[in-house]
């Protein structure tokens, strides 16, 4: 039976129908995909470019140059050093780190002054310790009784003279009214009493004693007791420290130094200390020939307190050049006390002491003990007395061996062999 084909057309356009529906429906689903991925990209764009390597891994690898050696892209270019705004900023910052190294070491000067002079004493007492070492003890033994004996002699040394020093000192200003008085026979010193009245000045001290308002009360007394009191128990500890520690020390040191070159360092280092050794032993020397000699010419003139004199003398005689004139005006003032006539030749003696001393004596011991050539001891006590004063002149002479040292070992082969 044959199909009606009114019936075939009309599903045909049916069926035609339905596809034009779902092609309207697919068109107008695409559309409505679109708007929205644009109001994405609209809204994306306003935050960064569609282009932007912040927004898409694959682009952040391209625009960096990902490959096997460069995992997280080739490096970009070096900023330039040489721009002015670098310059000017690495200028300013080194300047500021130099002020502030400045400012701290001026800070911190007086424990840097107690670390130079721990540190001076320690490798001056080293021979000691070494040569106990070398002898089959162990190094904190005889670190312990070096130590020992050091402040058993210098605290038997201070409780021997004290005594004495602090009877004749007691004694010279109680006695400096009559020796003031000695001198009323010199026409010069009547001219000079009469202007500036000595006489009243010394009798009045004399009998009103030591001011303790003078050196500011006791309170301030006391806390400049209690400062030098700490200061030396620093210094001691230090140097207890450093002679302990003195091989580590050193070994510290030498690892920052090139391994080709750390033996010769380590041989020349040696040696400046032992330099440094010598020089405490011959300035000890030189201060104890100053005493000895000070104390031999005031028991032969019979001028009084010779201990506590020479005792003077033999401390200031331990400050390079100048110590043995310190202690030659107090001495001289004394000697003029007793007799004008043995004021002038104490006065003789100690110019001619100073120079026989500063010129023959220290300079001979130094070329000994520290092997300096007499001129070099001279200008490096100088130059050091000038920079840092006393401290400055104890330390310029083994200073002045060490550069001596470095000159002949090192910077002169390496000149001549250029």
């Amino acid at each position: 039976m044959a199909e009606d084909p009114t019936l075939e057309a009309a599903e045909a356009e049916a069926s035609a129908e339905d596809a034009r529906a779902a092609a309207d429906q697919a068109k107008r689903a695409k559309e409505e995909a679109e708007e929205a991925r644009a109001e994405v990209e609209g809204a994306v764009e306003l935050v960064a470019p569609p282009d932007d390597p912040v927004l898409d891994t694959g682009v952040r690898r391209i625009e960096a140059q990902v490959d096997e050696e460069n995992p997280f892209g080739r490096p970009g270019a070096r900023i330039d050093r040489h721009h002015p705004f670098i310059i000017g900023f690495v200028a300013a910052l080194g300047v500021a780190v130099a002020a502030l190294l400045v400012e701290a070491i001026l800070i911190s000067r007086q424990v840097l002054v107690l670390l130079l002079v721990a540190a001076f004493l320690a490798v001056g007492l080293d021979p000691a310790v070494r040569w106990l070492v070398r002898r089959g003890l162990r190094r904190s033994i005889a670190v312990l009784l070096i130590t020992i004996a050091a402040l058993g002699f210098f605290g038997g040394f201070v409780a021997a003279v004290i005594p004495p020093i602090a009877h004749q000192s007691s004694e010279l200003v109680k006695n400096a009214p009559d020796y003031v008085h000695r001198l009323d026979g010199n026409k010069t010193f009547r001219d000079l009493d009469k202007r500036y009245h000595i006489t009243v000045n010394v009798e009045k001290r004399a009998r009103q004693g030591i001011n303790v308002d003078a050196v500011g009360g006791v309170v301030g007394l006391g806390k400049a007791i209690l400062g030098y009191v700490a200061s030396l128990l620093t210094v001691i500890i230090l140097t207890v420290y450093f002679l302990a520690n003195m091989p580590a020390i050193k070994r510290t040191l030498y690892r920052a130094i090139p391994r080709t070159r750390r033996a010769r360092v380590g041989l020349l280092t040696d040696e400046i200390l032992n330099r440094v050794g010598g020089y405490v032993l011959g300035n000890l020397a030189t201060s104890l020939v100053a005493g000895l000699t000070t104390y031999v010419w005031l028991v032969a003139f019979g001028v009084p307190y010779p201990v506590a004199l020479a005792m003077f003398v033999a401390i200031t005689d331990l400050i390079p050049l100048i110590g043995a004139t310190l202690g030659a005006i107090g001495v001289t003032a004394v000697a003029l006390f007793h007799g004008v006539g043995i004021g002038i030749a104490t006065a003789a003696y100690y110019i001619g002491y100073q120079q026989f001393e500063n010129y023959v004596l220290q300079p001979r011991v130094m070329k000994k003990t520290v092997d300096v050539a007499p001129v070099v001891t001279i200008v490096a006590a100088l130059l050091g007395a000038a920079i840092l004063g006393i401290i400055g002149a104890l330390i310029a002479v083994p200073l002045a061996a060490a550069v001596q040292l470095i000159l002949t070992e090192v910077v002169f082969p390496s000149q001549d062999e250029s």
